[in-house]
């Protein structure tokens, strides 16, 4: 009687260990490898395996106590036999013994149910002689398969859960846009490394400190949007509100960023967290202030010829007065001067309309640089006047090249337009061309303001003008350069400036040749190159230096 009670008092010991180690901790092979140990331990059984039926319906060993693991295969047809058939379990038991010299001789087996449903199968086999498994202790065994069967089901729920959290943890990490999380006290607890590349704080700085310190929107004005109206704290509370702003990042750069926020809240509408996604927008918010600056600049360039036409004819169609020819000449001249000023911003206009739908034609054939250089100049050198002086360094006999003539000039005709602007105190603009390789180097040099390092990459933008006094005191809608660089770019060349302000500034571009220069050409010395240091990825002919006298160190 007292070894009945102290089987019983062993038996409930053990259930307790088990329970207690599913509890603690939720690592699958762990609690499996527990549960089997005491389940053979308390049916004195010889050994003992557990299998478990995976997702795609297949039945695999996970734990076994007794049977090495490079031996489990050999219990494949058991795992296949029907529990109900005890004999035929008992067959495939002492097969599967004899095949690796074990004796086992009796098995118990019960499946692993956990709400209705089959998770897997537990085994406890015996190895002595005539001593079969009683209905007692098959009983017992059942306390056991319940236990696997909700370790199973937890182990297998926080492993599912942990692969989710891996998952979303490596979307937010590897996010293009900065992602971060924040805690019900507003402060952060994930910062992704998108986060770190935007603000410029690290994420060990970073979590832990509130939203408002890291992150930091301010308005143009200067106010911390985040102190002074949190769009997580807005009444009444938006599904996804949007924050936009300045902020600047902790090595100095000054983003324009939008933070887009998705918040969770209590049924009371307390605030329990959110996650935002934030983006840097400073290249669509600069072009959207360009485009409305364009706007403005456009608007008083076409209204002002609009104004000098209306108001001469007004003039000229007084009938109360009487003008000579030489007064209605002149006003005849300015209203015509003006209407062709008037339709070469239109058409300035219609080419970058037609440059933005990609649909511009080019007209490719063969024709001299030098004669169209020339009648550019000859344009522009009543504008010029006595302050300027043009210099053409063109050999007559440079190759042709084969490129659109008309759209060709147009680029011309915007750097020397650009060349007179930007050199207030007039001096020396020099035409010059060389050949490099297969194409044509065209270059228009001045001895003008010169551009700055950091503004000579934007230069080529559309409606990009650098902010200086000239800027403000000359015409123009910032589209002659973007309009030379997409020209340029369809025929299949490239252009860009070198510059250093107050000396100047080159502007060079490239433009097929008709008839490729050939390798002995080359080599004879007929054409001298150089390589580029602005473009060392191609050869480019080596232009005199450019020495223009000391002017005064404004910004282009």
């Amino acid at each position: 009687m007292l070894d009945r009670y102290d089987q019983q008092l062993r038996q409930l010991e053990s259930l307790l260990r088990v329970s207690r180690a599913i509890t603690a901790q939720l690592d699958l092979t762990s609690v499996l490898n527990l549960v089997i140990e005491a389940a053979v331990d308390l049916l004195a059984g010889s050994s003992g395996l557990i299998a478990l039926r995976d997702d795609d319906g297949t039945t695999r060993i996970y734990a076994a106590y007794g049977l090495a693991r490079e031996i489990w295969p050999v219990f494949d047809d058991l795992l296949a036999t029907p529990l109900s058939d005890q004999q035929a379990l008992v067959h495939r038991l002492r097969e599967a013994g004899a095949s690796i010299g074990l004796p086992l001789r009796h098995v118990s087996a019960l499946p692993l149910m956990f709400r209705g449903a089959t998770v897997g199968v537990i085994y406890v086999f015996r190895a002595a002689l005539n001593v079969e498994f009683t209905a007692e202790e098959h009983q017992l065994l059942t306390a056991f398969a319940d236990q696997a069967a909700i370790a199973v089901s937890n182990a297998r729920l926080f492993q599912s859960v942990l692969r989710e959290k891996q998952h979303l943890d490596a979307l937010i990490e590897n996010s293009a846009d900065g992602v971060m999380i924040l805690d019900e006290r507003w402060r952060i607890a994930t910062f992704n490394r998108a986060m770190e590349l935007l603000t410029g704080w690290s994420r060990e700085e970073a979590i832990g400190r509130p939203c408002a310190e890291v992150l930091a929107i301010h308005t143009p004005q200067g106010a911390n949007l985040c102190l002074t109206d949190c769009p997580l704290q807005r009444q009444p509370f938006e599904p996804n509100p949007v924050a936009e702003g300045w902020i600047t990042t902790r090595d100095g750069r000054r983003l324009y960023i939008q933070s887009r926020y998705a918040a969770q809240r209590s049924p009371q509408g307390a605030f329990l967290g959110a996650i935002a996604n934030v983006r840097d927008v400073t290249e669509q918010k600069i072009e959207a202030e360009m485009q409305n600056t364009f706007i403005s600049v456009i608007s008083h360039e076409l209204r002002t010829p609009v104004s000098i036409i209306k108001g001469y004819a007004e003039t000229l169609a007084r009938q109360d007065a009487t003008w000579d020819a030489a007064t209605l000449r002149e006003g005849l001249a300015v209203i015509i001067e003006e209407a062709d000023r008037l339709a070469q911003q239109i058409n300035t206009l219609l080419e970058a309309s037609r440059l933005q739908t990609d649909s511009m034609r080019l007209e490719l054939s063969d024709w001299s640089v030098r004669p169209l250089v020339e009648r550019v100049v000859e344009r522009f050198a009543p504008q010029a006047g006595d302050r300027f002086t043009f210099q053409i360094d063109i050999p007559d006999d440079f190759p042709p090249v084969h490129a659109d003539y008309e759209r060709t000039r147009t680029v011309v005709e915007n750097l020397i337009s650009n060349a007179i602007k930007y050199s207030p105190n007039g001096g020396l603009i020099r035409i010059t061309a060389r050949v490099s390789g297969d194409f044509a180097i065209i270059s228009v040099s001045d001895q003008g303001i010169g551009v700055p390092l950091e503004e000579q990459k934007k230069l080529f933008r559309r409606f990009y003008r650098v902010d200086n006094r000239l800027r403000r005191e000359t015409q123009g809608a910032g589209l002659g350069l973007f309009l030379s660089r997409v020209i340029v770019e369809a025929q299949g060349g490239r252009i860009w400036v070198d510059s250093r302000p107050g000396r100047g500034a080159r502007f060079s571009f490239t433009v097929p040749l008709a008839t490729p220069m050939l390798s002995d050409q080359m080599a004879s010395g007929e054409i001298e190159t150089a390589t580029s240091v602005d473009h060392p990825e191609s050869t480019v002919a080596t232009l005199p230096r450019m020495e223009p006298p000391l002017l005064e160190d404004h910004e282009r």
